[in-house]
């Protein structure tokens, strides 16, 4: 990976790009706005580290420059000023990051990478989305209801909360949003709340000040200021603390947040999409989410259903899955068969369209031939008939059902029972509880 650092202290620059070089990055360094301008129109880059002040022209400039005129990129701004206005204002001409002087290596290279990592997958995501919106939703009569709630809910600046069992596609209905919306050309920021720690998900958000705590050595800015001007998608907020639930509430309130180690309000202008797999009203009910950030966050309710009720839809978005596939295994297959469509109809789908994704790949391994047939397809209990939902199962037995088929599978290691179900380990452990496994 290619990497721009943009700094007039020589010193500063140099160590910066010897640190990089060892971390296995290419680096391409530029003493001023002025040669970082040029490196830019000459080089593709995957990142940019520029100084705030610098002669001739300044990094602010650069970075107006970038988001008017130069190239899609990430840029990291640091400064030895460590000024709350420099970095709103850095923030908003698109900066993804602002560290002040002096600051760890080990700590830039982490920032460096997760941001890399987001920007491909972000990219990836909106070559998805604008190219296949259609095939990723789905043609029934509810997706197209979902479709068009999405296109209206995408100009309003409201907050939306999406709702629907793991595999439904959440995240990519958030992601669509934001791609409809007047900031699409502003960063999208995915968090899982299921994946941070207790301990570390408030600093992650709300970011801290040098000195805020042991092991503060510099200033961190949080997520919230990251998706500043964009959007921010709040992944699995059923697991969100309570505690912190009342500091979310109060930002969505007053559009400010307060790192900790300070008292300083900071502005933050964010639409914010939650989701969750979990009913919440329960969860109210059980003490466990608050009914007043649950109203907040409800302005706007886009339901996915599962994949077993909308089954006309399979044959769509297993085209979509045959496509994406055919360019990362290089093969030319063209279509699935009528029986092996009839086979994918009558299973119940307990992952949605992330299981799928997941037998349509396991199928390319095996088919060696332009059509995905039956044979190809492996599903678990394959020969049973579909449940009859509607008649006497519900979907709390089916998910119960697909829990304790997960925990035998991988002997009851819980981590990994929850990776192939597409849950974190904590909802899992509450699954468990609910239905005294």
């Amino acid at each position: 990976m290619k990497i721009l650092v943009v700094d007039d202290e020589k010193n500063i620059r140099e160590s910066i790009a010897r640190y990089l070089t060892l971390e296995g990055f290419e680096v391409v360094q530029a003493s001023d706005g002025i040669n970082g301008k040029t490196a830019l129109t000459q080089w593709s880059f995957d990142a940019a580290i520029i100084d705030l002040k610098m002669p001739r022209m300044d990094g602010l400039q650069l970075l107006e420059w970038i988001g008017e005129q130069g190239p899609v990129l990430p840029v990291i701004m640091i400064s030895a000023f460590g000024e709350i206005n420099d970095a709103v204002h850095a923030m908003k001409l698109g900066a993804l990051d602002y560290i002040v002087k002096p600051f760890n290596p080990e700590e830039l290279t982490l920032r460096l990478n997760r941001l890399i990592k987001d920007d491909v997958q972000a990219k990836n995501s909106l070559h998805t989305a604008k190219k296949t919106e259609t095939n990723l939703i789905g043609n029934s009569k509810e997706m197209i209801k979902i479709k068009d709630v999405i296109k209206k809910v995408a100009k309003a600046p409201s907050n939306i909360l999406i709702t629907g069992e793991s595999g439904t596609g959440k995240e990519v209905t958030a992601r669509l949003i934001h791609e409809l919306s007047d900031r699409s050309e502003r960063q999208f920021v995915p968090v899982n709340l299921g994946g941070i720690p207790d301990n570390l998900l408030e600093s992650e958000l709300f970011g801290y000040e040098k000195g805020a705590f042991t092991g503060a050595d510099y200033r961190k800015i949080g997520l919230f200021e990251v998706a500043s001007g964009g959007t921010l998608f709040l992944d699995e907020i059923g697991e969100m603390p309570v505690l912190l639930q009342v500091k979310l509430l109060r930002v969505l309130q007053e559009r400010k947040i307060v790192r900790i180690g300070s008292t300083n309000q900071i502005p933050v202008d964010i639409k914010v999409i939650a989701a969750t797999n979990r009913i919440l009203e329960d969860e109210i009910v059980a003490g466990r989410f608050r009914e007043d950030l649950y109203y907040r966050l409800n302005v706007v309710k886009i339901h996915l259903p599962p994949l077993r009720e909308r089954l006309e839809d399979i044959a769509e978005i297993t085209g979509f899955f045959i496509e994406k596939y055919n360019e990362r295994f290089k093969k030319k297959i063209k279509t699935i068969s009528s029986a092996a469509i009839n086979k994918l109809s009558a299973y119940s789908f307990p992952g949605n369209i992330r299981e799928l994704e997941n037998i349509i790949e396991r199928a390319f391994i095996f088919c060696d031939t332009d059509t995905i047939s039956e044979n190809e397809l492996m599903l678990p209990d394959s020969g049973t008939k579909k449940l009859p939902l509607a008649q006497s199962v519900t979907v709390k037995d089916v998910e119960r059902d697909a829990i304790v088929r997960a925990l035998e599978k991988w002997n009851e290691n819980r981590t990994k029972a929850a990776l192939e179900l597409g849950i974190s380990r904590r909802t899992l452990i509450n699954k468990i509880r609910e239905y005294q496994l």
